[in-house]
């Protein structure tokens, strides 16, 4: 039986790139090897600006699928949902989230305004361009995060008071003005993190991320420091768990019905991640749904799938199946032919 041909698309990768940018060459590594176990045929190509290019590299190829690593284009987390986009408009069927949902989710304050008109708690926010629909109390501590970046890209490790709409927006402007991307400012929520894997439509189970022995007066945010530079302080206080004591059980039920209500109501498929916030109170706010998580081997959704008893394999498989049903099996003629 002839091999299926899988492309394994991810975005273009400078060898001096950020450290957030060449960990898609661990997820490329470790989804290749796993497609060759489950019977595929792999190639990869790298995604950038070159559009043209790109499409000829998968004509030549006419793969059957594609599975869907981009996460940003020319470091630039605007343009996400360019590759999804890219391949609907070709026919060839992909893994994860579709190009609308992956938009609508990675602008920060898009998904905000959506799971506030949806009832779903977000940690109140203020924006340019938008309407300040739940925007933070008047005095309240607040994040200035990037509006597209994902990986914690942006993320400043310092509070601004919110001393009025006005005058957040004027720092809004003036990190434009600095930086040349959009800035969104959301009220601190001081307490616990936990991110929630789903894959399929199953929420596994619920991670969180501890502040251990964390300095005093240091806010306690999972920062670019704590995702990647693994010589900093941050990296080293901040440990993953997935144990809990029996007191926490109705909050990680409480947060898993969040997690799976989110998944359903920004359509999402194939694998995503919900990261929340629990405040002093104990009541949970999601932060941001993540369409596009990082499933390389080390990744917190990779160790939530192994605590359900899938290897990496099948985790791939299940990514597969749930994002391209029948079209990911190894035994009906290829999809995706080329456009004339």
């Amino acid at each position: 039986m002839k091999k299926r041909r899988v492309v394994i698309l991810h975005q273009e990768v400078a060898p001096d790139g950020p450290l957030d940018e060449l960990d898609v060459l661990d997820q490329v590594a470790a989804v290749s090897h796993a497609l060759v176990d489950l019977g595929y045929s792999v190639a990869t190509v790298p995604f950038s600006l070159n559009l043209p290019g790109v499409v000829r590299q998968l004509r030549k190829i006419r793969p059957a699928l594609v599975f869907n690593l981009v996460e940003s284009v020319a470091t630039d987390g605007r343009m996400v949902a360019l590759a999804p986009t890219l391949l609907d408009h070709l026919g060839i069927p992909y893994s994860g989230c579709s190009a609308e949902s992956i938009h609508v989710t990675s602008h920060k304050p898009t998904g905000k305004y959506l799971m506030h008109a949806a009832g779903l708690p977000t940690a109140p926010w203020l924006s340019l361009g938008q309407l300040p629909v739940d925007p933070p109390a008047g005095g309240a501590p607040c994040l200035i995060k990037a509006v597209w970046e994902h990986a914690s890209v942006g993320l400043e490790s310092r509070t601004v008071p919110m001393d009025g709409p006005e005058a957040l927006r004027a720092i809004l402007l003036e990190r434009r003005r600095e930086k040349g991307k959009d800035f969104y400012a959301e009220q601190y929520v001081d307490g616990r993190e936990f991110n929630l894997s789903v894959l399929a439509g199953e929420v596994l189970p619920c991670a969180e991320i501890r502040f251990d022995d964390w300095m005093p007066g240091k806010l306690k945010i999972v920062d670019y420091n704590a995702k990647w530079e693994e010589d900093s302080y941050e990296y080293d206080h901040t440990n993953r768990t997935f144990e809990f004591p029996d007191s926490d059980g109705p909050l990680l039920e409480e947060v898993k019905t969040l997690a799976k209500r989110s998944w359903d109501f920004f359509g999402l498929r194939g694998y995503a991640r919900i990261d929340f916030r629990v405040d002093e109170a104990g009541r949970p706010w999601v932060l941001e749904v993540n369409a596009n998580p990082c499933i390389a081997p080390h990744s917190g959704f990779t160790v939530a799938a192994e605590k359900v008893g899938l290897d990496y394999a099948g985790m791939i498989e299940r990514i597969l199946a749930d994002t391209l049903g029948p079209a990911a099996g190894n035994d009906t003629k290829p999809l995706g032919e080329p456009m004339a």
